[in-house]
């Protein structure tokens, strides 16, 4: 670590908190090189939905490394290419009768947002932007002027304008449609017609707020009524994380935009993609460029991942884990404290301390270090335990880290 510590930014964030050198990994566990084993209930913030070095992918990657085939062709037309798309438009899109454009952006989740927003002005020839409280976007300006958080904003260091920030459904007091309604209908609001509304349909740095079917599909509606693109971030909480492989599939809508990142490379390799209905394809060739928008070893992880969720039915599996979390976390950890409260779906899940005590959380995850395991917390003051297993933990492995999360809350509230 001394290294780390000597050599690298003051930046550096998870290696703060977990101050071990992790030297190997398979599926939901690590191993640091003294040997001790990990619990990861962080899937390296949900990138890796399929678990480290998952086999099935692992296999295609290594006989692609095997050949010389090329591993970075900006956006040539290659197999690589070729066969992810063929696979994602055959696997996931088709079935789901989804008609979308894909665009292979630069290799992050911020890179995507940028160029949603991006296309969202040039379709609209509008500049404005409404995103929500407790919404997270990524950390480049574009993105994080959707982003909330003090913390991240406070980041960029200069004005972050162009979005309107409204209350996401849940927050208290408020009805959030009619909230919205009004900004965009009254003539005294004074807001402008936005280009576009971007959402994550489960806050997931937000505190794992899930939004209703029933919010959803009043939003689209709004979308729809008053000629507004609607882009869904489904970077976390995507990729089969909400028990489904797009997190908006249980309200029966269909997004504009939908961006795409972190697990749908299947392996942990960095990737970004945008989904866009045919008729708001119109950027000009290289509007939005990047030279690692071509990696080939995301395109082959990715048609490998895609492979891998329809073949093992992991939507069954994902649902069948989310009652496994749930039920566990009703009967294990709510009497703990009667302010315990929990919010969750598919496999993102958040334990929410705060009315016990803002800074329990953090005592919490430290707790679950000294026992060898991973999480993160997250929401407002960061009272929210988040648990964001991979999908493919095995079951008694999943048990091993409730148990370590239930001792650790307890021990954290009788401290």
């Amino acid at each position: 670590m001394k290294i780390i510590e000597n050599s690298e930014s003051e930046v550096r964030y998870y290696c703060r908190k977990y101050p071990v050198v992790f030297q190997r990994a398979v599926n939901a566990e690590m191993f640091d090189t003294e040997g001790h084993r990990y619990i990861d209930f962080l899937a390296s913030a949900g990138s890796l939905n399929y678990g480290h070095n998952n086999p099935y992918i692992k296999k295609a990657v290594r006989a692609y490394l095997e050949e010389d085939y090329p591993i970075n062709m900006l956006d040539m037309a290659t197999v690589a290419k070729t066969e992810f798309l063929e696979s994602f438009t055959e696997l996931i899109l088709k079935p789901r009768n989804l008609d979308y454009k894909i665009m292979c952006c630069g290799p992050t989740g911020t890179n995507a947002i940028e160029a949603a927003l991006k296309l969202a002005r040039k379709n609209t020839g509008r500049e404005g932007i409404i995103a929500f409280g407790g919404g997270f976007h990524g950390m480049t300006l574009g993105s994080l002027a959707c982003t909330s958080d003090r913390g991240s904003r406070n980041g960029g260091h200069i004005p972050l304008p162009y979005v309107t920030h409204v209350p996401f459904e849940g927050t208290p007091g408020i009805d959030s449609i009619a909230y919205l309604q009004w900004l965009l209908t009254d003539d005294h609001s004074g807001v402008e017609k936005p280009a576009a509304i971007v959402l994550e349909t489960v806050q997931a740095e937000g505190g794992i707020n899930v939004a209703s079917a029933e919010w959803l599909k009043a939003l689209r509606q709004i979308c729809t009524e008053e000629d507004i693109l609607m882009i869904v971030d489904d970077i976390q909480v995507g990729n089969g994380r909400c028990g489904t492989f797009f997190s908006f599939e249980r309200a029966n809508i269909v997004p504009d935009i939908v961006v795409l990142s972190k697990s749908i490379s299947g392996f942990g390799n960095p990737m970004a993609i945008l989904l866009v209905k045919p008729e708001y394809d119109i950027f000009k060739p290289a509007e939005h460029n990047g030279t690692f928008r071509g990696n080939q070893l995301s395109f082959v992880g990715g048609k490998a991942g895609v492979e891998y969720y329809v073949q093992n039915e992991m939507e069954k599996e994902t649902a069948r884990k989310a009652e496994i979390i749930e039920e566990f976390i009703r009967k294990e950890i709510l009497p703990i404290d009667a302010r315990i409260t929990y919010r969750g779906i598919g496999m993102i899940w958040g334990i929410d301390l705060g009315a016990i005590n803002p800074d329990l959380a953090e005592k919490v995850l430290k707790l679950c270090f000294e026992k060898n395991m991973i999480l993160e917390s997250a929401g407002r003051n960061n009272s929210v335990v988040k648990l964001l297993p991979p999908l493919t933990i095995p079951d008694e492995i999943l048990a091993e880290g409730l148990h370590i999360l239930r001792d650790a809350i307890c021990a954290a509230c009788k401290a």
